[in-house]
């Protein structure tokens, strides 16, 4: 992710923002943006794009989750083309309360922000979703214990579909009756769409 220099119109003692583009549905075109906090990379326009092709059947009033959800591109996007809810999980306070401020400002009733750690809220009871969202930290090597905890929550089932992503040399374990629907790389990451 790039960094951007201070705005000038950031008052003292603020931190700067960035901003992402979301390129889809009632939203497209309008820009939000989220905390530059580092390790954070939002997926970039062109895989979100590939991505959400793939999803454009399955989004229209489906329930996802947006783990680890940074910026939020990935859930905003969803929302953006019709998905009816989205939880959205951030460790970080900043970020999580950027994301609020994004949600509020688009009028999104449909997403819910938890700032709490992924494996937390995937131990909570509550209903199931139909489209989750996996795209950790890169440095964190969370893929294998995030979808074992995933499997743990009993909020997955027949028909969902889950995208992972990670740098491309990474091995990715999978349940057996999990079906890789599609794949994708692009340079040094790799775009995986699961179907449980």
């Amino acid at each position: 992710m790039s960094r951007r220099p201070p705005s000038k119109t950031n008052k003292p003692g603020t931190a700067p923002t960035s901003q992402l583009r979301i390129i889809g549905g009632r939203w497209r075109g309008r820009k939000v943006a989220f905390a530059p906090i580092e390790g954070l990379r939002p997926t970039g326009d062109r895989l979100r794009e590939t991505l959400f092709n793939w999803l454009q059947f399955y989004l229209p009033g489906a329930r996802c989750l947006d783990l680890f959800a940074g910026s939020g591109a990935l859930g905003l996007e969803a929302l953006s083309r019709g998905a009816a809810a989205v939880d959205f999980v951030e460790l970080d306070r900043g970020a999580a309360q950027m994301l609020r401020q994004q949600l509020e400002l688009l009028q999104a009733d449909g997403g819910k922000v938890h700032n709490c750690p992924a494996e937390v809220f995937l131990a909570q009871p509550g209903d199931a979703w139909n489209l989750v969202f996996i795209d950790p930290p890169f440095a964190g090597d969370l893929w294998q214990s995030t979808l074992q905890a995933l499997v743990d929550s009993g909020r997955i089932g027949p028909g969902t579909l889950v995208y992972v992503e990670s740098p491309r040399d990474t091995l990715i374990a999978t349940p057996p009756s999990w079906r890789l629907e599609k794949e994708k790389q692009a340079g040094q990451v790799c775009m995986r769409l699961f179907a449980v």
